[in-house]
């Protein structure tokens, strides 16, 4: 029964003082004037003490002039050393560094003071007894020290009232970014997580306990030793770390089935101060493991220092990143053409906040209105195109193949041809993965404008360097399949993948468009440059990882639905053709497809004739021009989406054998 009432007693009393510590914080001002009160009482109780507690055996107003000295000395350091700044109840070593060094100070000052005095013989306030700065400065000591950790003590144990509750956590990192991490669970009001352990590589901190936490290695993530302990939360704090690193830590955690958390930037802290809601869920991007991309800086600099740039498509996900990476060189101008109004205005909005140095024109323009574009040319002069508007989304085209003939080939023409007209320096054209083999429309159009691209390099008298650039998906460009696992995921499910076997290539925005201006700077004129992707990654594998990354667990919490690969879609994506050779380049992921013999006259004919007679041109018209310019796609009718289920191989000259998905 009484421990009933005791337990009773100490659940009241601990959501008192968490609702207490939630709603107040007790000012610095407060702080400063509760010190220097401290300081001044104890130096009266130094007196008493050094006279035996015998008020009759020194004088009281003797006294109390010397302790306003020693008040002002002690005010003052404590101003220098801001020892009265931070919350006491997150004290730290740090804080408490601060305390002592401020005492410290005081006392040093007073003592030279009080010397001094007894060497001039001099009969004023400032000779103190060296006995009672001492007993003062062990006493204000003592008691700013105690009065620190008690709060912290009732402050933990206010905060550990909702313990039984918490998830229990293991925090990457035993370093300073680990103890922030620790010290701000503790400190949430709501005991959302309560600290199991640390986890650190660093085999010297392994075993022991750090502030009573135990330090443990990697090698405890493991389904059976996270499950025998209840952890259900990994939060990574530690920033400097190399991807694959990173890469082989998520994928561990995730196989665990742990949440996965991070802390964000330092810059990125609220007010200079980490807070629990900050802390955010790892990317997908992370699980990918690349180093970043080593660029020839020098290279794209004398490309594009002081150069009016042109770029088509600019609020699209390549274009705008294209845009940001520009902003990294001393460019002249950047002219942002795109039809798409809404984006444009939020690109334009975040190039004034966050690129102010960069001097740029937004026009709204259609990349297949000629007046609008010649007079784009006419009145910026570019010097160096970057092409990547064009539609994208597979089923669409499929349902709309004027529109890809229109937009993706006519734009590409268009933009082409008065590239020409203008003297542009550099023209380079974004591509995909999908104009390889293509078996459907938007992967078609893609490969004339990469045919188009090559026509115009090898005409006479053009002194443009035309350069294809040919990557895979990336990620969490709009309307990809991340974003769209990332709605359904949370809107509970389903998550909807349309094949199991289904693979993609995947790349970050960035790491794409790094790329793009190294290939683009790397080309004298007529390449295609083939990007290294990484490994194919199956899509289920995706959704299923997003999933745990969420927290949640695939087929038990949000299921899988498999709908049937759709018009034009393949089960693998190819870097490579049949008809293309592999060249290396001075950068380790950069290729260039060395095509076989074309006609290219005819090309630029036929892609005219085309154009003139587009709307009177029927859907079958349509694909068979594709079908024609080229040979090797298919359309989907005729095989429903499916390509080669195996990578084609084909020996190269020198006897190598190159896979043709890279």
């Amino acid at each position: 029964m009484e421990s009933n009432k005791y337990q009773q007693l100490r659940k009241y009393l601990k959501v008192k003082a968490s609702s207490f510590f939630h709603t107040y914080s007790l000012p610095r001002w407060m702080l400063f004037i509760h010190d220097n009160v401290v300081v001044f009482l104890a130096f009266i109780f130094a007196y008493l003490l050094r006279y035996n507690l015998i008020p009759a055996d020194f004088l009281l107003d003797h006294a109390l002039k010397q302790g306003l000295i020693v008040l002002i000395v002690y005010a003052s350091f404590e101003i220098v050393f801001k020892s009265y700044a931070g919350l006491i109840r997150h004290t730290t070593l740090t804080d408490i560094s601060l305390v002592f060094a401020s005492t410290s100070a005081s006392m040093f000052v007073l003592f030279i003071m009080s010397l001094f005095g007894s060497l001039l013989k001099a009969d004023g306030y400032e000779v103190i007894p060296v006995s009672i700065i001492l007993i003062h400065y062990v006493l204000v000591n003592v008691v700013l020290f105690f009065m620190r950790i008690f709060v912290k003590m009732v402050f933990r144990f206010a905060t550990s009232a909702q313990a039984s509750y918490s998830k229990r956590v293991l925090i990457y990192g035993a370093g300073e970014m680990g103890f922030v991490v620790k010290r701000v669970l503790l400190s949430d009001p709501k005991g959302i997580f309560r600290v199991f352990g640390f986890i650190d590589d660093n085999r010297s901190l392994q075993g022991k306990k750090i502030n009573g936490i135990q330090v443990y290695g990697r090698e405890i993530l493991s389904k059976a030793f996270l499950e025998k302990n209840k952890v259900e939360t990994l939060i990574l704090a530690i920033h400097k770390i190399s991807p694959v690193r990173k890469s082989g830590i998520l994928l561990k955690a995730i196989n665990c089935g742990l949440e996965i958390l991070e802390t964000p930037a330092i810059d990125k802290w609220l007010n200079g101060q980490l807070e629990v809601r900050q802390l955010q869920k790892v990317r997908f991007e992370d699980l990918l493991g690349r180093e970043p991309i080593q660029l020839d800086m020098e290279m794209i600099g004398t490309g594009l220092n002081n150069r009016t740039i042109l770029v088509t498509g600019a609020a699209g996900s390549i274009g705008s990143e294209i845009v940001r990476q520009l902003s990294r060189f001393s460019v002249q101008k950047i002219i942002l053409v795109d039809q798409a109004e809404t984006p444009m205005f939020h690109l334009e909005n975040e190039l004034r906040k966050g690129f102010g140095h960069l001097n740029f024109k937004t026009q709204l323009a259609d990349v297949t209105n000629f007046e609008k574009m010649d007079l784009i040319f006419q009145k910026f002069r570019p010097e160096i195109v970057f092409h990547a508007a064009a539609y994208k989304h597979v089923p669409l085209m499929e349902g709309n193949p004027h529109e890809a003939l229109r937009v993706n080939v006519g734009g590409t023409k268009l933009i082409s041809d008065l590239a020409v007209k203008y003297n542009v320096k550099k023209f380079v054209m974004i591509s995909t993965d999908k104009s390889v083999n293509p078996t459907n429309i938007m992967g078609a159009s893609k490969r004339v404008c990469e045919l188009l691209v090559q026509s115009k390099a090898v005409q006479q008298g053009v002194k443009t360097q035309f350069v294809v650039t040919r990557f895979g998906n990336v990620l969490g460009s709009n309307g990809s399949v991340i974003p769209l696992f990332t709605k359904q995921i949370h809107d509970g499910g389903p998550v909807t993948v349309t094949h199991p076997d289904i693979t993609r290539y995947f790349m970050t925005i960035p790491e794409a468009c790094e790329l793009v201006l190294e290939a683009g700077f790397m080309g004298k004129g007529g390449e295609i440059f083939v990007f290294d992707m990484g490994k194919p990654v199956k899509i289920v594998d995706l959704a299923r990882n997003m999933i745990r990354l969420s927290g949640l667990e695939p087929d038990k919490d949000i299921k899988i639905e498999f709908t049937g690969l759709r018009a034009g879609e393949k089960l693998f994506e190819e870097l490579l053709s049949d008809l293309e050779n592999l060249l290396p380049t001075h950068h380790s992921m950069i290729k260039i497809a060395q095509p076989g013999g074309k006609e290219y006259s005819q090309i630029l004919l036929k892609i005219k004739d085309a154009l003139d007679n587009l709307y009177s041109m029927p859907d079958e018209s349509i694909v068979a021009f594709f079908e024609d310019i080229v040979p090797e796609y298919k359309h989907s009718k005729e095989i429903n989406g499916h390509s080669k289920s195996e990578p084609v191989t084909q020996e190269t000259a020198n006897g190598q054998i190159i896979n043709r998905q890279l």
